[in-house]
């Protein structure tokens, strides 16, 4: 097993309020999620809480894409906490959070995701770096989420 953490920062020009609903809410997903491209026949469900702690949302789509749930674990305005269970193409749980930090000139939001690899992808991922893997979906969304905040 080997434990990894990947995170980004970006400051966006908006009110706390306004990123934490973007974000706070699955349905709000689809304007910034960097994965929304990856596949336009992804199929998603929501369940539990229209928003906040207890939201659920699953998606399944082609191999790129994958098969997974998320669901909100707590909810505040500085913060956003959520779980990712992938289950294709690799089953992983990943605790994963926003947190948002009034700034000059907006709110500084940090996107951050932790998890250990386990039997085959702990071999996999002996020769890919997570961050590597992942830290430019983070960026996108971040620019996204940006410009989703503007609109």
């Amino acid at each position: 097993m080997s434990a990894y953490e990947v995170h980004r920062t970006a400051v966006i020009p908006a009110e706390q309020a306004t990123i934490h609903a973007l974000i706070d809410d699955f349905h709000e997903w689809t304007a910034w999620s960097p994965w929304e491209d990856v596949d336009p026949g992804m199929s998603r469900s929501y369940e539990g809480a229209d928003k906040g702690v207890g939201a659920r949302y699953a998606w399944s789509g082609n191999r790129k894409a994958g098969t997974g749930t998320m669901r909100i674990t707590g909810s505040a305005p500085e913060r956003v906490d959520l779980v990712v269970d992938f289950e294709k193409p690799f089953k992983a749980s990943n605790p994963t959070a926003f947190i948002l930090k009034p700034v000059a000139g907006g709110t500084e939001v940090t996107w951050q995701m932790t998890g250990e690899h386990k039997g085959f992808a702990a071999l996999f991922f002996r020769f890919m770096s997570m961050d590597k893997l992942i830290g430019g979906d983070f960026e996108r969304g971040l620019a996204r989420l940006a410009a989703a905040a503007k609109d």
